[in-house]
């Protein structure tokens, strides 16, 4: 159909405007529609996807629009792009494969990043992980993972790309960076079928001994209680034993993780999490803390 078109020198974009709506257009890029685009005139076939993208009233129609623009197009579309990329569930794959296409890309793409959720946040997390970018090391460090449950489709690639070894377990990490790194590892502790897991994640035993060192110099905070009890459920469970530890390392991990959540500035955050009723506290109450014996709610029960 796009040969079609772009065969009658007559034709203008908005004779497409209901020509695909009965039709399967893929979201991902497509090598038919990048081989049409390319059989035509460069400029022509920029104006049609513009058009498109602008101007389309079906789904159909501006996502063939976007292909074609992930094909041809130029500088003065990447706030075209950026914009039809904010519905990112369905755009959000053409509009991160065109903008890391491009050598200036990863700026559009962060400021993408830091306005989608969903599965339009794995589309744009993963294309900031393979630009290679030391632009979006930053943020990918501190703000890649927002806690969504298809996060564990990249937190393992998050970690991977960003060289998360060499940063948090630098001499003084920045809070943000701390507190990014336990959620990924959260993340990565539950993503079996989705992405990396620890145990399949090399550097996991020096990552996990360098957060539990750097948490231990925060304030605390129910997050952070809540992140520090998970990671100690997985130090205690024996599947993580598949990670190569060397001697008795993992114990002594643990036994810091235990060691800052019983501690009492610690236990009067949780304490407070719990009579405050919130979800994450009540939860770590019930499912994770008998088995590791945490004073926080031990103590409240006997104290009942």
């Amino acid at each position: 159909m796009l040969d079609a078109h772009f065969a009658e020198p007559s034709a203008v974009p908005g004779d497409l405007a209901g020509t695909f709506h009965d039709l399967y257009v893929p979201i991902h890029p497509n090598e038919h529609i990048t081989a049409a685009a390319c059989r035509v005139d460069a400029e022509r076939v920029r104006a049609t996807g513009r058009w498109l993208v602008q101007h389309a009233t079906d789904r159909c129609a501006a996502t063939v629009g976007l292909a074609l623009l992930t094909t041809v197009w130029d500088d003065d579309d990447i706030a075209l792009i950026k914009t039809i990329g904010l519905l990112s569930n369905h755009f959000g794959p053409l509009a991160a494969h065109a903008l890391k296409r491009r050598r200036d890309g990863s700026d559009a793409l962060l400021w993408l990043a830091e306005r989608v959720t969903g599965w339009g946040r794995v589309y744009v997390v993963e294309a900031l992980c393979t630009v290679g970018s030391t632009v979006a090391r930053p943020w990918l460090l501190r703000r890649a993972c927002d806690g969504d449950y298809l996060n564990r489709y990249f937190a393992g690639k998050v970690a991977t790309a960003a060289h998360l070894h060499e940063a948090i377990t630098a001499a003084n990490p920045d809070s943000e960076l701390v507190d990014h790194t336990g959620l990924l590892l959260t993340i990565m502790a539950d993503s079996g079928g989705m992405g990396i897991t620890l145990d399949c994640y090399p550097p996991a035993p020096a990552v996990l001994e360098a957060h539990c060192a750097h948490i231990g110099r925060l304030e605390p905070s129910v997050k952070r209680f809540v992140i520090a009890a998970q990671l100690a459920q997985q130090l205690h469970q024996s599947a993580t034993e598949r990670m190569t530890w060397p001697e008795d390392r993992r114990e002594r991990v643990l036994d810091g993780y235990l060691s800052l959540l019983n501690r009492d500035d610690w236990c009067t955050i949780a304490r407070a999490g719990l009579a405050a009723d919130d979800h994450r506290v009540t939860w770590l109450a019930e499912a994770l803390a008998p088995g590791l014996g945490l004073r926080a709610f031990t103590d409240a029960a006997n104290d009942e």
